[in-house]
């Protein structure tokens, strides 16, 4: 439900309306359906390490062990930097979503008693997070069912009055539009809708039983996310023509023209927009629990391994890294008070942030790539792992290179007019991961990890010992 949570947002509930209006339904349909087979093989290579190792700051950890420690720092700061800034981003939308309702409130004051609320669920232990989410999550995948429900009668005319079937499928220039640029252009927008889906790996390093829960995770989520992502657009792209105005106008400022309130208000749904903005509002806030969550565990977890001052490693009795916690919390409140003081620092520091989950991505399929080579190179048998990757080694080396076109795919359209401003605020998330790489590597005198040098010990779980004892 977590990973499901991560995922499922306001990328399905908002953005795909623009993704059906930028490369028609077919072209939307295709971006989706490749990155979620690029998240396929990403699921089954974090998985299989995740399984072996099972820590909370699992990219650093990783990458530390089977790349380089230098690429392992850069992995940790740009997650932890990544989700930070996107809990600031997701308590400024709260007071967006609010003023719905709320109009004559002052958005500073809801996003603050927002903020102050995700604190409190995170200070109180991993289990008010764990139940949070939960429940958070649940509200999303029903909504997304009923809205799967509703559109599949409403193409075949058993509600709404009219049988619509799959006429828009081929209006116009349907059901590609644009062409390839269009669809690498979608490309993005859909690994922007998939990101959340590794915290499964962050949340190895607390899970009871990583061996069977972690497995049975990857390979349920995979197949609902994409079903929820494939089947919705699908639907969408029926009812909607790809050319209405309201697909591209949708953002959490005006619910009133998502693709779920139109489908829902066509039925005749009294209060479907109230309806999807209640929904909204709890994806956003599912999104900043799980971000205070995964930069606190990516912090606790540097703290521990030597990235990160060693205060940070430390837990208080409930087992929650408070000064993590703290440090993810002031970030996300001086990041939200820079949007109020002034538009462009803000922008700046979501934009430096916007890659970095793209370039975690990377790193775990070049991780468990040299990991399995490692494995296999030191006399290991695939046998002794309790999880093992499929289609190994076309899964990671695939990962690497479609994750590549979406980083360099990120602002295309401006290459060829030279428009550097735009690109360096695009890309600005790639040269902050090559200064911290190479101010750790000289530092730090680290060298590319031969496969004989990888240390192969497995994890030890303390708690399991220590009942046992």
């Amino acid at each position: 439900m977590i990973a499901l949570g991560g995922s499922i947002g306001t990328g399905l509930f908002v953005a795909s309306g623009g993704a059906i209006a930028g490369a028609g339904p077919g072209g939307a349909i295709l971006a989706y359906l490749g990155i979620g087979v690029m998240v396929f093989f990403l699921m089954t290579s974090l998985g299989e390490m995740a399984t072996y190792i099972p820590v909370s700051g699992s990219f650093s950890e990783y990458a530390s062990r089977f790349v380089d420690p230098a690429v392992g720092f850069a992995l940790g700061w740009n997650y932890w930097f990544n989700w930070a800034i996107t809990v600031a981003v997701d308590i400024a939308t709260t007071a967006i979503v609010m003023h719905f309702w709320l109009p004559a409130v002052p958005g500073w004051i809801i996003s603050l008693a927002f903020l102050a609320l995700i604190f409190i669920i995170n200070i109180i232990s991993v289990k008010s997070f764990g139940e949070t989410e939960y429940w958070l999550s649940l509200i999303k995948v029903i909504t997304v069912i009923v809205f799967l429900i509703v559109g599949v009668l409403t193409i075949f005319g058993i509600l709404g009055g009219q049988h619509i079937g799959f006429s828009n499928y081929t209006y116009k220039q349907s059901p590609f539009v644009g062409g390839w640029p269009a669809t690498l252009s979608v490309f993005v927008v859909a690994g922007f809708s998939f990101q959340g889906t590794e915290l499964i790996g962050i949340t190895a390093g607390e899970s009871e039983t990583p061996e069977t829960s972690i497995p049975k995770a990857i390979k349920q989520v995979f197949w609902r996310i994409l079903l929820f992502y494939i089947l919705a657009i699908a639907v969408i792209a029926a009812i909607i023509p790809y050319t209405s105005p309201n697909l591209l106008g949708a953002s959490a400022s005006d619910v009133a023209i998502s693709p779920f309130t139109l489908v829902f208000k066509r039925i005749g749904l009294a209060g479907a927009a109230s309806v999807m903005n209640a929904v909204i509002l709890t994806s956003v806030l599912s999104s900043a629990n799980s971000g205070m969550y995964a930069s606190t565990r990516m912090l606790w977890a540097m703290g521990n391994s030597g990235f990160a001052p060693r205060i940070f490693g430390k837990t208080n009795s409930r087992g929650v890294p408070l000064p993590a916690l703290l440090a993810t919390t002031a970030v996300g409140a001086l990041t939200f008070l820079s949007s109020i003081m002034g538009p462009n620092v803000y922008q700046l520091l979501v934009a430096a942030s916007g890659l970095t989950g793209f370039l975690a991505w990377l790193g775990i399929a070049v991780s468990h790539y040299r990991f399995r080579r490692a494995f296999i190179a030191q006399g290991h048998k695939l046998s002794e792992l309790v999880y093992h990757a499929k289609w190994f080694p076309i899964g990671p080396i695939l990962a690497i290179i479609m994750s590549l076109i979406v980083i360099l795919g990120q602002d295309i359209a401006s290459v060829p007019h030279f428009q550097w401003s735009r690109l360096l605020i695009s890309y600005m998330s790639i040269p902050l991961f090559i200064v911290l790489t190479v101010w750790y590597k000289v530092k730090h005198k680290t060298h590319l990890l031969k496969l004989d040098e990888i240390d192969l010990t497995p994890h030890r779980d303390h708690r399991k010992e220590a009942k046992q004892k």
